[in-house]
């Protein structure tokens, strides 16, 4: 498998290093932590990623756009994206509650990676935030 170098490990700590307090009506209204910026503009100038959507977490079901960079990611692509990436991370953690039973009590998911044939997507979860990145692994 390819991987993006710098990029997996940038997403895993980026998130759950970030202590964002509340989210805005509107993404430019949201004061970003420095080492978040730094990550989000190092992903934004790979050549292999293709863009980047910062998640928030609410009510099951529930994601919405913090910020996000890259055509793919522009209007109703963005937002259906958006949701579908919301709904992968519940439906695969409801999965792990679902295998590892009590003994397992608080396994929650790090890191997802989905490639497909065109595509690979990197999903870094936390409690309140999702971070999306979408890269080409053929550049």
């Amino acid at each position: 498998m390819m991987a993006v170098p710098g990029v997996s490990t940038s997403l895993n700590t980026s998130i759950s290093g970030a202590s964002m307090s509340t989210v805005p009506a509107h993404p430019s209204a949201q004061a970003m932590p420095p080492e978040l910026e730094q990550t989000l503009s190092m992903l934004s100038a790979h050549r292999s990623v293709l863009g980047y959507l910062l998640l928030s977490r609410g009510d099951p079901g529930q994601v919405c756009i913090i910020r996000h960079s890259g055509v793919v990611f522009e209007g109703e692509q963005g937002r259906k994206y958006a949701s579908v990436i919301g709904r992968i991370v519940e439906s695969v953690q409801t999965g792990l509650e679902e295998v590892s039973g009590e003994e397992n009590d608080g396994d929650h998911i790090r890191f997802m990676r989905i490639r497909t044939k065109r595509h690979e997507i990197m999903i870094s979860p936390d409690e309140r935030y999702l971070l999306a990145v979408l890269h080409d692994p053929a550049t």
